[in-house]
């Protein structure tokens, strides 16, 4: 296996398991792991505290460009302040995770994302997990996997998380959301969802967490 800077990139869908199977890996080969869609709805969070909706990228990227973002190892992953505050659960609340794929598709939004995201790199390890890590970010990591499963297994995996944080959604109302991601990630113009080039692709339907866990660190341990 390669030494210090290996780089595993850890694509999928909404609800695909990829951030639990990137803690998990991450875990088990003493990586750091790192959710890049975390710095997508910090950038949400933000956005939607100073007022805007993401229909004017440029007002957008000014509320970003006056904070600072510092970035941190902590517990073996990458977490992030602004201006010294640390978001938290709100990152994951209703309100951000319904317009999150509305300021993700803004093109300036994705950069800075991006060089961000390259910039961790000199951490040392990491385990990686997104939507476009192995098809933009890392392209030329050669440790590339494409997580998926179907959509009706996803949407209930995502209601089953929602009904233990205490949302109330129901679950046909999940699954229309689901679909609604898929379909704006997928139409993105700038790098959208898609199957990395030299991607391994794991079907998670019928495999419990600690099976698609030894998948990805078989693979990467034959490297």
């Amino acid at each position: 296996m390669r030494e210090l800077g290996t780089l595993i990139a850890i694509d999928g869908p909404s609800a695909s398991g990829k951030s639990s199977v990137a803690r998990g890996v991450a875990q088990e080969l003493g990586f750091i792991y790192v959710d890049s869609g975390a710095l997508y709805r910090g950038v949400t969070w933000l956005a939607l505290e100073s007022g805007l909706d993401g229909s004017d990228e440029a007002a957008v990227m000014q509320v970003v460009d006056a904070v600072a973002w510092r970035f941190f190892v902590e517990a073996g992953a990458v977490v992030f302040s602004i201006d010294e505050v640390r978001p938290g659960e709100a990152l994951r609340g209703k309100a951000v995770r319904e317009a999150v794929s509305r300021f993700a598709a803004l093109p300036r939004v994705r950069s800075f994302v991006v060089s961000r995201l390259r910039s961790h790199a000199q951490l040392g390890s990491l385990v990686i997990e997104g939507r476009d890590i192995g098809s933009a970010v890392f392209p030329d990591t050669p440790l590339k996997f494409y997580l998926d499963a179907d959509e009706r297994e996803r949407a209930m995996r995502r209601h089953r998380e929602l009904m233990a944080a205490g949302e109330s959604e129901k679950a046909e109302e999940v699954l229309l959301s689901l679909k609604r991601r898929d379909k704006m990630d997928a139409a993105r113009v700038h790098d959208p969802l898609r199957v990395p080039v030299g991607a391994v692709r794991i079907d998670s339907t019928s495999l419990n967490l600690k099976e698609v866990i030894e998948v990805v660190i078989n693979r990467v341990l034959e490297c």
